[in-house]
């Protein structure tokens, strides 16, 4: 029921020792023809148990410290409130730029450190959500699973504006938050994904049909924070001559009617400032929440040390009263002890 295992079952047998203490104590024998006739002490009496019961816990704890005790590796159910969140954040190189597309000067922050100072607001705001992390570039970056542990979430956060790498697979890069969502996530609470970019590229028909398939197994709903560079075609931008409405031409434009197409609650924010982030990131925050039951493993913990520090204490004890211990016999008479004898004129 506790979860209590141990390394070396068959020390377990050892366990019998600990009833020696029942029969016979390591502590001297009182030369006296009978103790029936001494009155019973209730102190004497407790003190007589306890230090038997302190020769049954050595002995016990001993051996289970030997046997390796230890609460095994579980999973207990626990219910939060809120929802079930990964954040999917851009790491390619352009999120390293001002929304000015320039390198950030005295003053200006990156489109990736304004996103991690208003992510980290946002994320202070819903202390009961379970929180995972993906990023992307050239390849999809797993970063954290879906937790309640929000200093885990805050630190992994705080790491989004290092300097980024070179393209922006966001086909691939939603295709892992999308499989980041684990069984608990399935069973109560909303979920979603927040896609946090400032480009987008085409997505291979591939997996394009990968992310039709894994929505329609396991729906969730979708957000786009679209950190738009002053200048650059926006994410409802018409284009201006039929020819140009392609993916190659306008990716922004054909990832928004993509997930707009995918058949599940999906909304997207185009953001060119500091400021219009933290208007979307309100916006998103407002969405409702629900009741999550999740799974939460608990690790394995040794208990070896435990049980020799208690074995210990209990050797301690018994010492303590080895060395209390006094004899019931009459005390030996000394000159010093006889009346009317003065030791230093006989001297």
């Amino acid at each position: 029921m506790l979860g209590l295992d141990v390394d070396h079952p068959a020390l377990l047998f050892l366990l019998a020792l600990a009833l020696l203490p029942l029969g016979a104590l390591p502590l001297r024998g009182a030369a006296l023809p009978s103790v029936a006739l001494v009155p019973r002490d209730g102190l004497s009496i407790a003190v007589s148990l306890g230090i038997r019961l302190a020769g049954i816990f050595a002995i016990g704890a001993l051996v289970l410290g030997l046997a390796g005790l230890n609460l095994k590796a579980r999973e207990v159910e626990r219910i939060g409130s809120g929802a079930n969140l990964m954040l999917l954040i851009d790491r390619s190189a352009s999120m390293d730029n001002t929304f000015a597309d320039r390198a950030p000067g005295a003053g200006e922050e990156s489109k990736s450190a304004a996103a991690k100072r208003l992510l980290t607001e946002f994320l202070g705001r819903r202390p009961r959500d379970r929180i995972g992390i993906a990023a992307f570039s050239t390849s999809p970056i797993p970063v954290l699973p879906l937790t309640d542990h929000h200093e885990a979430v805050a630190a992994a956060v705080a790491a989004i504006d290092r300097p980024g790498l070179a393209l922006t697979d966001v086909g691939r890069g939603l295709s892992l938050a999308l499989d980041s969502f684990d069984a608990s996530a399935a069973s109560g609470g909303s979920r979603a994904v927040l896609l946090v970019s400032d480009g987008a590229a085409v997505i291979d028909p591939r997996v394009q049909a990968a992310l039709r398939d894994s929505l329609k197994r396991s729906p969730v709903r979708l957000y786009w924070l679209f950190l738009r560079t002053v200048g650059s075609p926006g994410i409802f931008d018409k284009p201006r001559v039929p020819g140009e409405d392609t993916p190659q031409a306008m990716p922004e434009r054909h990832l928004n009617l993509f997930l707009a197409s995918l058949g599940v609650p999906y909304r997207a924010f185009e953001a060119g400032s500091p400021q219009a982030v933290a208007d979307a990131i309100a916006e998103i925050d407002r969405q409702e929440s629900q009741p999550i039951p999740y799974l939460e493993r608990i690790p394995r913990r040794d208990l070896t040390r435990l049980c020799y520090g208690l074995a210990a204490a209990a050797c301690a004890l018994l010492l303590a009263a080895r060395l209390a211990e006094r004899g019931l016999g009459a005390r030996r008479r000394t000159a010093a002890d006889l009346p009317g004898i003065d030791t230093r004129r006989a001297a």
